[in-house]
């Protein structure tokens, strides 16, 4: 009986919502759903465009690494590429590789050469923490064989936590290229490097300069075994260790006879940022 009070109470109560505060609730209902959205579709919206631009990043840092090839033996030579970036932006790490050349065990040779780096925040752009991506050549070694072997290589790396910061990184790394020939039964092992040096900064525009400064020769007779060897010099200090460049190996056998001529051009390039508007 207490039951069917109750629920008999319930029916005659026609007492409800007034129509102003139902108006308020599902107005503010609204004005929730429309927030979430807009945020949404902004963060979906800065999200494709990073991605866009990080896609776009990595030909400009391909261009890059096949400008120094021209620019190195040149001295003289200035290449300028612009480039536009919203998130992310363009630095040079000098030194970042060392270089040894070795023959018959002793050191005839040593060189530090700077890196291209484009980086991106990942609150911006995320791959993936340790992510890695080859983007050329397909080796990983640093001692590349044949005349269309590049001089630099260019890689996608995500590695957390890196001292200046999170970052996914486009990198522009030189390596060797190695050409070989015979002359009158004498071995000619010609070994090219590209030193990269930074050079001025003004940051007026978003842009990359490439200039030639001047081309070395160095020249070993008689050689026997060679071998080069790589270090991180500011690893420790900067996180571009051995395996922030992942190369396949941090010595490598020169490809030469007995008795072989060898001869390391190394071509100096100044890379300057924004130095041209």
């Amino acid at each position: 009986m207490a039951i069917r009070s109750l629920l008999g109470h319930l029916r005659k109560n026609k007492r409800a919502v007034s129509p102003a505060i139902s108006t308020t609730i599902l107005t503010s209902a609204i004005i929730v759903m429309l927030l979430v959205t807009i945020s949404f579709a902004n963060n979906y919206l800065n999200a494709r465009v990073a991605e866009n631009e990080f896609s776009s990043m990595k030909q400009f840092m391909q261009t890059i690494g096949l400008q120094i090839d021209d620019v190195a033996w040149i001295p003289g030579r200035t290449q300028t590429m612009h480039y536009a970036s919203k998130y992310g932006s363009v630095r040079v790490q000098s030194p970042a590789l060392n270089y040894s050349f070795y023959c018959d065990g002793s050191l005839v040779a040593n060189f530090s050469v700077g890196v291209i780096l484009f980086n991106i925040p990942v609150s911006d752009y995320s791959v993936g923490n340790n992510y890695f991506e080859q983007i050329f050549p397909s080796s990983k070694s640093f001692l590349q064989q044949n005349a269309s072997a590049p001089v630099s290589r260019l890689f996608v790396i995500e590695k957390l936590p890196m001292q200046d910061g999170s970052y996914v990184r486009i990198v522009v790394a030189p390596i060797i290229r190695q050409l070989s020939s015979i002359v009158n039964n004498i071995t000619y092992v010609r070994l090219y490097l590209p030193i990269l040096e930074n050079g001025p900064s003004p940051q007026l525009s978003q842009s990359v300069t490439l200039t030639g400064r001047g081309v070395s020769h160095e020249t070993i007779s008689g050689a026997h075994n060679v071998t080069i060897s790589l270090g991180f010099p500011n690893g420790n200090g900067t996180g571009l260790t051995s395996d922030f460049f992942n190369f396949e190996k941090t010595s490598e056998a020169v490809n030469a006879t007995s008795g072989s001529v060898v001869e390391i051009y190394t071509g100096e390039v100044v890379v300057s940022l924004g130095a041209y508007a």
